[in-house]
């Protein structure tokens, strides 16, 4: 079982290599916004709720380089907001009403679903393009409803759950290191 699952891990990490251009692109609109004072917004459940909050953290802190912080969001970490929204609208509410009051156009936001057919990650695709922000997303199977809300997505090649999460978090380092390769620190307004 643990080669097996090993092996099962390395060709979906492999495959990310069919995807540089998308990833590449993905920074490429991250880097756009950020340079002109934007913010990254991030949803997703569950793992992808983790992932989230992983990249908000590393951009807002720092990945490797020393620089100054960047503006991103996880929408997955504040519990009275989530659970009122919940209470209030139904879950599949829960990251597009938070869009809707902290986006602005020329904003990103980063869904995330490893099936790309989470309602809730949806309904935020939707919120965030009606009010002018880019969607960018991380996903995998044959990328579901999510591949059509999406400017730039990678789909990790994968239908395990786990091999799926282990390609993002990847993809989501790979972003990190660009973004800080590409930015103009000196004219970051």
């Amino acid at each position: 079982m643990i080669s097996d699952y090993i092996d099962s891990h390395l060709k979906t990490l492999s495959d990310l290599h069919k995807s540089s251009e998308d990833i590449g692109s993905m920074a490429a609109v991250c880097v756009d916004a950020l340079q002109a004072g934007h913010k990254i917004l991030i949803c997703g459940n569950g793992g992808s709720a983790a992932d989230a909050q992983h990249f908000a953290a590393e951009l807002v802190g720092r990945f490797v380089a020393d620089r100054p912080a960047l503006a991103a969001i996880a929408l997955t970490t504040d519990t009275s907001g989530l659970t009122a929204i919940a209470n209030d609208y139904g879950y599949d509410a829960v990251f597009s009403r938070q869009v809707a009051g902290l986006a602005q156009a020329g904003d990103v936001l980063l869904a995330i679903s490893t099936s790309g057919n989470s309602v809730s990650v949806l309904n935020a695709c939707e919120q965030a393009r009606s009010m002018g922000c880019e969607v960018i997303g991380l996903t995998g199977r044959d990328g579901g409803a999510l591949k059509a809300h999406c400017r730039a997505l990678v789909i990790a090649a994968s239908q395990d759950t786990a091999h799926i999460q282990e390609a993002h978090i990847v993809v989501i380092h790979l972003l990190c290191a660009l973004i800080e390769e590409q930015l103009d620190w000196a004219a970051l307004q």
